[in-house]
């Protein structure tokens, strides 16, 4: 049985609205990067709405393995896929979703400094209080300990955390009201209706919810 804990799922709408105010913040204490780099897969999204707002034009990533699917986490970061862009002389932004351990980002940031790049600073969506590793950047600071869903890992963690059960939900709704009591957070139906399509925990398959779709463009 998973022990309870909290979650909370973030919108997408607030993911871009913290990254407009995180290049505002960034802009604002006068760092002007020349390159953004991703820690995959967390910083894809963030990294690519700071490109825009930041007017950057190149972007690259690397990877750092720590957390896996439904807040299980490995014993140490690792890093799974180092740089492969030149990065001597430049002016380089980490970008991440979160600072949680502040393990991956201590990776990150040992391996790119190693780069010889004019300069290095770190940005990220949210902080936990209990990190050890401070940001330059960021918008929002988590004080109370709790588990970020992002929208590009809903159905990851969702499933990973249901995936740890002895005795999981029979059904899409029954998992809505166990995130309510067990993670204090609603998960709108819609999302445990994929996240049980694509798992084949439905019978039929999807019951319907899960099918090709096509948008008619004109």
């Amino acid at each position: 049985m998973t022990e309870p804990f909290r979650c909370e799922l973030v919108s997408r709408d607030r993911i871009y609205q913290m990254s407009r105010l995180l290049a505002a913040e960034i802009r604002g204490r006068g760092f002007v990067p020349d390159i953004v780099v991703a820690i995959a897969r967390g910083g894809f999204v963030p990294a690519r709405i700071l490109c825009d707002y930041l007017d950057i034009s190149t972007l690259t990533s690397i990877q750092v393995t720590h957390y896996t699917a439904g807040a299980s986490r490995k014993k140490c970061a690792r890093l799974a896929a180092p740089l492969t862009t030149d990065v001597r002389g430049l002016h380089v932004l980490i970008a991440d979703d979160v600072n949680d351990t502040g393990e991956t980002l201590a990776v990150a940031l040992e391996h790119i400094s190693g780069f010889q790049p004019a300069g290095v600073r770190v940005a990220v969506l949210h902080t936990k209080q209990v990190s050890t590793f401070r940001p330059d950047f960021y918008v929002g600071r988590v004080v109370k300990w709790r588990w970020l869903i992002y929208p590009w890992a809903v159905i990851e963690d969702v499933t990973g955390l249901l995936d740890k059960m002895t005795a999981r939900p029979a059904t899409p709704e029954e998992a809505a009201l166990f995130f309510a009591r067990q993670f204090q957070c609603r998960v709108p139906l819609g999302i445990l209706q994929d996240v049980y399509a694509l798992a084949g925990w439905t019978s039929p398959p999807a019951a319907g919810v899960w099918r090709t779709a096509r948008e008619k463009v004109e």
